[in-house]
Order: C-alpha cells, then sequence, then structure tokens
C-alpha cells in the first residue's frame, strides 16, 4: 500500500489519495481510471500495486463478512458490550479459545495479562500495575474495547471519568477500566457457551472463528494494514 502511495506521489503528488481510502471502491476505480492515462514504468508498476490492493481488499471484505456470521452465531452476548464489534469479538472468541478453560475470572484475566501485579520498592510495596505477561492479542482486543468506551458517552466513560476525578493517573483509571470490561467480557463469554447455538458445527465452531480470524490478519498484513 505505501509503494503505491509512494508511486502515484511521484507521478503526480496532487493524486495521492488518503491511505485510508485505498480500501474504497471507488477510490479503486478513480486511482485505476487515471492510471491508465499515464505512461512509463512506474505508472505500470503502480496499476500492478493497485491491482493486488483491489484483490486483497475483496478478500478482505469477504472475510469480515464471514468473521461477521460466525460471531453473531458463537457470541451474541459478547456483542452487546459496547466499543465491542464483531472483528474484535472474533479476536476475544478466537484468542480465548473456549472459555470453559479458565476456572473464573481472575484466571481469564492473567491471561489476558490484566490482573493487577502489586510493584514493590525494596520493602516498600508503591502500587499495582497491569502484567506484561499474558496473551498480548486478548490484551489489545480488552485495550480497543475501552479506548472506544472512554471515547464515547458509555458506562465506560462514566466510569474512567470517576477514578481520574479521585485522582488516578490516566494509566491506573485506564487498567481499572479494563479490568472491568475483562470481567465483562469473561462472563459474556461464559453465558454465549451455555446458551450456544445448535447450528451447523461450521456455523458454531470457535475453531472456525480463529482460522477465520487469522486469515484476515493475514490478509491484512499482505496489504500493509496493521491487524487488530
Amino acid at each position: 500500500m505505501n509503494r503505491l502511495l509512494w508511486r502515484i506521489h511521484e507521478l503526480d503528488p496532487s493524486r495521492a489519495p488518503k491511505p485510508a481510502s485505498l480500501g474504497r471502491a471507488k477510490t479503486h476505480r478513480e486511482l485505476r481510471a487515471w492510471l491508465t492515462t499515464q505512461l512509463g514504468l512506474v505508472a505500470e508498476l503502480a496499476r500492478d500495486e493497485l491491482a493486488d490492493i483491489i484483490v486483497l481488499t475483496d478478500q478482505i471484505d469477504a472475510l469480515e463478512r464471514r468473521i461477521a456470521l460466525r460471531v453473531r452465531a458463537n457470541a451474541p452476548s459478547l456483542l452487546t458490550i459496547f466499543g465491542c464489534k464483531e472483528l474484535t469479538a472474533a479476536k476475544v472468541v478466537g484468542e480465548t479459545a473456549g472459555v470453559v478453560r479458565f476456572r473464573n475470572e481472575a484466571a481469564f484475566a492473567r491471561y489476558a495479562g490484566l490482573a493487577p501485579t502489586p510493584r514493590s520498592s525494596g520493602g516498600t510495596r508503591v502500587a499495582l500495575r497491569t502484567s506484561r505477561s499474558g496473551n498480548r492479542q486478548l490484551h489489545t482486543a480488552i485495550y480497543r474495547i475501552a479506548l472506544v468506551q472512554i471515547r464515547h458517552n458509555s458506562p465506560g466513560q462514566t466510569y474512567y471519568r470517576k477514578r481520574r476525578d479521585s485522582h488516578d493517573p490516566p494509566k491506573e483509571a485506564l487498567r481499572r477500566l479494563q479490568r472491568r470490561i475483562v470481567r465483562t467480557v469473561f462472563n459474556r463469554l461464559r453465558s454465549d457457551y451455555a446458551n450456544r447455538p445448535l447450528g451447523p458445527p461450521q456455523i458454531r465452531s470457535f475453531p472456525e472463528v480463529e482460522r477465520l480470524n487469522a486469515e484476515w490478519s493475514s490478509a491484512l498484513a499482505d496489504l500493509g494494514s496493521p491487524p487488530l
């Protein structure tokens, strides 16, 4: 994606689109029509790279639709959490790999790297901090949910502001919010497992969600976009 942007900039800086727009069909059509009028090796390379981006974008869109279908079948309760859309929920489901593996929400929080860990200086206990161990992909998914809640009118934003008003530093307020979210995620996953549908295995399979999520992340990496 970056190579294409550089080549377009080399051909005509005024034609360079915003990176976020390169996933849109309208941008694809406009660039393809313009590049067909350009001569030379740079334009030829740009046309080839645009063609690759169009193919990858179609693959990503198709995977996202399939992921959304599986997640809505597997985790409808999880999707009711503010800030947890289908792709984030797929990451949570895939990385959890079965909530019944965890005896309680504290074990799940440790797995996500969100169990509070005492930080000490010598023999003096200083503060609690978030563990740097655990599943970083799951940790990142919870972090993204927390950021969405903080930025929008939500119970998470209310709680975060309450902690800040109580003189918690921003990182500590965020840590506390993430801990609340991971507890909610665990409970919703347990609820979804207890009420799991009896549909076709390919629709209600957690490994299938995990596999689709891996394919989606790989396609995003090929495109040059960071996965969740």
